[in-house]
């Protein structure tokens, strides 16, 4: 599997993505700007990447600009036919502007910048620690979309406490139901605000986000 990740003017965590994929993944990474539009080198065994950061300076909306970037129209078509796409902070603001996933991004309930690890679950893997860092991640749905999201098994990961339990008090944003990250429901597309590309190293004293890459079928 071959991973893409897209550079946009503002992106700050596409090397971290590609350093984690390459060196503590072994996987090929190639790099995509955001004016390019060539995807022909992937086929929809591979990943296409949007990673963190604030694309075009998160004017507008956060993603709302992003959405509209040359290769983002290449980004929709390739997971229209089944290409898998990772959308990471950022990324996932993006996913949810381009309609690529249901929903949308608001500003954390206590209107403040956070960055801190915190722990997300999914029943397959169980609670793991991963990094937050963002000031517009709290999911919101109209409760029909959310209804939908839980009964096609689409939430992949909820925030919660350390022994897998999605409590109010685990919840670091407001997100709606806490909601981390989601998918479409072609299980293809994944979108998430924490940083599972920040938690691969041993050296940073913390390889859950593998766990991450492994739910996802993307290891």
């Amino acid at each position: 599997m071959k991973f893409g990740v897209v550079v946009f003017p503002g992106s700050n965590c596409d090397k971290d993505m590609q350093d984690a994929l390459a060196q503590d993944l072994g996987k090929e990474v190639i790099m995509l700007w955001h004016k390019d539009k060539d995807l022909s080198m992937f086929t929809t065994d591979d990943c296409i990447v949007l990673p963190g950061g604030f694309s075009y300076g998160d004017y507008l909306r956060c993603g709302a600009i992003a959405r509209f970037s040359p290769m983002m129209q290449s980004v929709i078509d390739f997971a229209n036919r089944g290409g898998k796409v990772l959308g990471v902070c950022n990324g996932f603001q993006i996913l949810c502007e381009s309609g690529l996933l249901p929903g949308v991004l608001l500003q954390n309930a206590n209107q403040q910048f956070i960055c801190k690890n915190v722990f997300i679950t999914n029943p397959k893997t169980g609670a793991l620690k991963i990094p937050i860092a963002h000031g517009e991640g709290r999911f919101f749905a109209d409760n029909k979309t959310l209804d939908t999201l839980e009964a096609n098994g689409q939430v992949i990961f909820t925030y919660s406490d350390e022994n897998g339990n999605a409590t109010e008090g685990s919840n670091p944003n407001g997100a709606t139901r806490n909601i981390a990250g989601i998918s479409n429901a072609s299980k293809n597309v994944f979108g998430m605000m924490p940083h599972p590309e920040r938690a691969t190293s041993s050296i940073l004293g913390n390889i859950d986000g593998k766990k991450v890459f492994e739910l996802l079928g993307l290891n």
